[in-house]
């Protein structure tokens, strides 16, 4: 019996709905290939996310989509926010505030699903794409490496407070050993299953930030515990971005 996938398409806001729409002819052409030889079929199911369902239900992740997120087998997400949100709740008073953020319902779809990681390869699958990079083709030839984002904990779910009467707003950023411990884990995976096995290059902010000194500390223990045979190099954010422009390849991995 051919097994069928549940994909939920949620297109969003601006060319999201371009890109996602595109997408979908790609699976479905896939998809009938391989049905023809007995392959799974996927089926698609559109809902309101972002700006578009605040427009339409006041929030950006709605419960009906939300229920439909959890029951899906994947989730094709096209784009979120705009120039347009936040609103003011009220046109003609704007001490009553903004109406909420789209970029809020994607916090809260990684956060409902446990989305913590986010596997961005970067390389060029033809070598004539070089000379569309904004960087020289010398530098970016060869460069080939996955961006691996932690995507639940950190400052973007810590507490926070908007602007106040005094001018003050804050955000705080916290981090647990388990937090780090499992994207350090998919790191080590993913680096291992190369031949030969790839460099991690562990990035952090560990001369300032005490988060990051336990971030590093974690990520050390767990590779070297559980990975030994993959290298592992700390780098600091402001370096890791100046090697990036300057030779990229010196983070392949």
């Amino acid at each position: 019996m051919t097994k069928t996938f549940k994909v939920v398409v949620l297109p969003g806001d601006g060319v999201g709905p371009e890109v996602t729409a595109e997408a979908i002819k790609v699976l479905k052409a896939l998809t009938e290939v391989r049905a023809r030889a007995g392959g799974a079929r996927i089926e698609f199911e559109e809902h309101k996310f972002g700006g578009c369902a605040i427009d339409a239900t006041g929030t950006p992740f709605p419960d009906s989509t939300r229920a439909a997120c959890e029951s899906a087998d994947a989730i094709l997400l096209g784009a979120v926010g705009g120039p347009q949100w936040p609103r003011q709740v009220d046109a003609s008073d704007a001490s009553k505030g903004v109406g909420p953020r789209p970029e809020q319902g994607l916090l809260d779809l990684r956060k409902t699903l446990d989305l913590f990681a986010n596997v961005r390869p970067m390389s060029f699958p033809a070598e004539t794409l070089t000379s569309s990079s904004p960087l020289k083709e010398d530098l970016v030839r060869g460069a080939e490496f996955v961006v691996l984002r932690e995507l639940v904990g950190g400052i973007y779910f810590g507490k926070r407070g908007e602007e106040d009467a005094a001018g003050k707003a804050y955000d705080t950023m916290e981090y647990s050993v388990p937090e780090v411990e499992r994207i350090a884990r998919l790191a080590g995976v993913l680096a291992s299953q190369a031949r030969p096995a790839m460099t991690i290059h562990s990035i952090d902010k560990a001369n300032v930030l005490a988060t990051s000194r336990l971030w590093r500390r974690v990520v050390t223990d767990v590779i070297t515990r559980e990975f030994p045979g993959v290298k592992l190099e700390h780098h600091l954010v402001d370096s890791a971005s100046m090697l990036m422009v300057k030779n990229p390849r010196a983070l392949n991995g």
